[in-house]
C-alpha cells in the first residue's frame, strides 16, 4: 500500500460515463447524477474507476473497451487518458498508479458480489442484478494480473538494480586487484 501523501477530495466512487449529462451544442458535462457512493477519499480513486474501463472486456451489462480498436473510434489509450489527467493538475505522473487501479477492480467486485446477493435474496434495485454474479470473478482476475504486473516490474527493477549493483562491484573489485590470478 502506498504511503499516504495527502490528497483528500470529495470522490463520486462511480464516476463514468453512464453517470454524466452532456451538452448538446458544447462539449461539456452539465451534471454528473448517481452520488450515492461518494466519499471523501483520494482523487486518484475516481480516475482509476474511468481507467478501468481499458481492462474490462464486454460481458454482461458492462460495456467494457478492452479488446476495442480505440484509435478507430477516436479514444484515447489510458496512458494518454491519465498523462491528459496528469497535466491539467500539474503533475509529472501518479505513483503506484496499479495500486489504484486494483483497487479500483476489488472494490468493484466487492459492489458486484453484493448486488448479486442481493438479487438472489430477492431484493435487488435493478432487474438485471443477477447479471452481476458473473462479473465478479472476471473483475477479481483483473485486479489480479494488476498486482501480479506490478510485482514483475517492482521484481525486474529490484533485479536490475541488483545486476547493475553486481556489475559495478564487479569492476571496482576487477579494477582494484593487483592480481588477475583467479578472476
Amino acid at each position: 500500500m502506498p504511503d499516504d501523501d495527502g490528497l483528500i477530495s470529495i470522490v463520486h466512487g462511480d464516476y463514468r460515463l453512464y453517470n454524466m449529462i452532456f451538452d448538446h451544442e458544447e462539449e461539456s458535462m452539465l451534471a454528473l447524477l448517481d452520488w450515492e457512493l461518494s466519499t471523501i477519499g483520494h482523487p486518484y480513486a475516481d480516475l482509476a474507476y474511468q481507467c478501468m474501463n481499458w481492462y474490462i472486456p464486454q460481458i454482461g451489462i458492462t460495456p467494457g473497451l478492452a479488446g476495442i480498436n480505440l484509435e478507430k473510434l477516436g479514444i484515447p489509450s489510458e496512458d494518454d487518458y491519465v498523462s491528459n489527467y496528469c497535466s491539467k493538475m500539474g503533475i509529472n505522473s501518479i505513483p503506484n498508479w496499479s495500486f489504484y487501479l486494483a483497487f479500483g477492480f476489488f472494490r468493484l467486485a466487492g459492489i458486484a458480489q453484493g448486488v448479486y446477493k442481493r438479487s438472489i435474496q430477492g431484493n435487488a434495485s435493478a432487474d438485471n442484478a443477477k447479471e452481476l454474479g458473473a462479473a465478479v470473478p472476471i473483475l477479481g482476475k483483473i485486479a489480479l494480473s494488476i498486482v501480479g504486473r506490478e510485482m514483475l516490474r517492482i521484481r525486474f527493477n529490484s533485479f536490475s538494480l541488483l545486476f547493475y549493483w553486481l556489475g559495478l562491484s564487479f569492476n571496482l573489485v576487477y579494477a582494484n586487484s593487483t592480481s588477475f590470478e583467479g578472476v
